[in-house]
């Protein structure tokens, strides 16, 4: 199908001009950058927001949002890719338990952790499993902080409850020690143990604001798959943001795609996909 033949079958006009803008916006205010193949996504999920706000153009939809700030977090939502699952990556979590291990030898209290995309909260709470079996016990001390952009994956991270389809691919003794099956109107469902849940705080933040809240450093940061939405000098300046946030001996867990080369004076490799940072001269 030809995109000409494509665009007169769409529900609402969407021009060249139209990405292009909505592109620069979106780049603008979280620093998300699309290639020219994101075309049909674009359309896909703003027109859900022409729908959402009772409008029929593009440009009336730009419009609206340059007047009604409250917008912008529909907007940046609906643009926000959240695909994630539990331990996915799965080679970071023992790097993980050994850093837990490692800071438990020093005595230190808290451990501190960030998810800092965290999405709808598998991230963080594979996380706090890892921590429930390096120390031992439902309570370790650890304190591990996700934030994102997305305010209603948070709602949904926050709430621990996932479809089932969400935990078959874990390990049998896993799903029964860390989740607890729904029953009634919620059968089909099940909810993180409330231990694992009070692990993890989860807060709102946009990576590309200029002051971030947290001021300790971490023991380990995960950025997983996020900076591929980025072009290289916004990944530096993410990068050089999150290197005085770790603690020395810290480490950085990045996506399986993604490489921190263009960033060798702030990080050296550790691992596959891990990296420690390098000392301030």
């Amino acid at each position: 199908m030809s995109s000409e033949s494509a665009t007169r079958e769409r529900e609402f006009h969407f021009t060249p001009a139209d990405f292009k803008q909505i592109r620069a916006l979106i780049y603008e205010h979280a620093g998300i950058s699309l290639s020219d193949g994101k075309v049909d996504m674009v359309y896909s999920r703003i027109a859900r927001r022409l729908r959402a706000t009772g409008l029929n153009t593009f440009q009336g939809y730009l419009s609206f949002l340059d007047e009604n700030p409250e917008e912008w977090q529909h907007f940046t939502n609906s643009l926000t890719t959240n695909l994630t699952s539990f331990f996915r990556e799965e080679h970071h979590f023992p790097v993980l338990a050994e850093r837990l291990l490692e800071a438990k030898g020093k005595g230190q209290n808290p451990v501190t952790l960030w998810s800092s995309a965290c999405s709808t909260g598998e991230e963080p709470y594979s996380m706090a499993m890892t921590a429930v079996d390096a120390f031992g016990t439902w309570t370790p001390p650890v304190k591990i902080l996700a934030t994102d952009l997305d305010t209603n994956v948070l709602t949904q991270a926050h709430k621990g409850i996932y479809p089932i389809e969400r935990i078959e691919k874990l390990p049998q003794e896993v799903r029964k020690r860390f989740f607890q099956r729904g029953k009634g109107d919620k059968a089909g469902m099940v909810r993180v143990r409330p231990e694992l849940r009070a692990l993890v705080s989860f807060h709102p933040l946009n990576l590309l604001d200029g002051d971030w809240p947290m001021r300790g450093r971490f023991d380990a940061i995960f950025c997983r798959n996020v900076l591929i939405y980025f072009d290289k000098p916004t990944q530096y300046k993410l990068l050089a943001h999150f290197h005085p946030l770790l603690r020395e001996e810290g480490l950085l867990f990045v996506g399986h795609s993604e490489s921190l080369t263009h960033a060798a004076d702030l990080f050296r490799l550790r691992g596959k996909t891990v990296y420690a940072p390098v000392a301030a001269k």
